[in-house]
């Protein structure tokens, strides 16, 4: 495959506290992940996984150091234009699915259109929910949803803008095994039907073998970057 870096960090940093009480979450970071890439990041509990994420996707800011998002420092703009910025380029699924209890799947699928002000195109979004297996469920509320149904929904979420780039926050660690093989398989059809840069962060040695390149982190810093030269497709993992 031919890529072109769309994210990069560079020296990144997250610390806590101060003088003999600091914490350093992540400790000089720097990493590039290409354009249409599968990459995953594994790490036991506590090696500074999610708080990579959240800062490679603008939710997070660093003590220092800089993430480039498409060409641009997303950490030189202002809260409203990285909100922004965020919303139309980076989409997020996590562990808890974090939906609108209040909105049904197809509301919850939208949802980032409508505070975009756009208009929302019907054709993409059915095919889209189609895809996703939740064509019986677009009026249903999330409570009335199964664990892989709401999964399912928030990864609509994720990908209804088509964004360059895809992160996940152990996506599956709230699913049993089949659900959770499932849900690998539609991250990895997307990555396929749409082209979408996808990074994955799990706790889970197994998932690591259906990526492009794998990051191994503990203590805040990569210990390992490497490409996967015997991927295995989602539906073959086992664990």
């Amino acid at each position: 495959m031919a890529f072109m870096s769309i994210l990069t960090a560079k020296d990144l940093c997250k610390s806590y506290g101060s003088g003999e009480s600091m914490v350093k979450a992540i400790d000089h970071v720097s990493l590039s992940v290409e354009s249409g890439e599968f990459v995953a990041v594994v790490g036991s509990s506590g090696s500074g996984k999610s708080t990579l994420l959240n800062m490679l996707g603008g939710l997070d800011t660093p003590t220092s150091g800089e993430v480039t998002v498409s060409g641009s420092d997303i950490f030189k703009m202002d809260d409203e234009k990285r909100t922004i910025f965020r919303r139309r380029n980076i989409g997020f699924v996590f562990q808890n699915y974090n939906l609108v209890p209040v909105l049904n799947v197809y509301e919850n699928i939208v949802l980032p259109i409508e505070l975009d002000g756009t208009k929302v195109d019907e054709g993409y979004v059915r095919t889209m929910i189609k895809t996703l297996g939740l064509e019986k469920k677009v009026t249903a509320m999330p409570n009335q949803l199964s664990g892989g149904q709401q999964q399912r929904t928030a990864i609509g979420r994720a990908i209804v803008k088509n964004p360059d780039i895809l992160l996940c926050d152990e996506p599956t660690g709230a699913l049993d095994y089949n659900t959770s093989k499932e849900i690998l398989k539609l991250i990895e059809d997307v990555n396929k039907k749409y082209g979408n840069t996808i990074v994955m962060v799990t706790h889970n040695d197994a998932i690591k073998n259906m990526a492009d390149r794998v990051i191994t982190l503990r203590d805040g810093t990569i210990r390992k970057n490497y490409l996967n030269e015997n991927k295995i497709p989602a539906s073959e993992l086992e664990w």
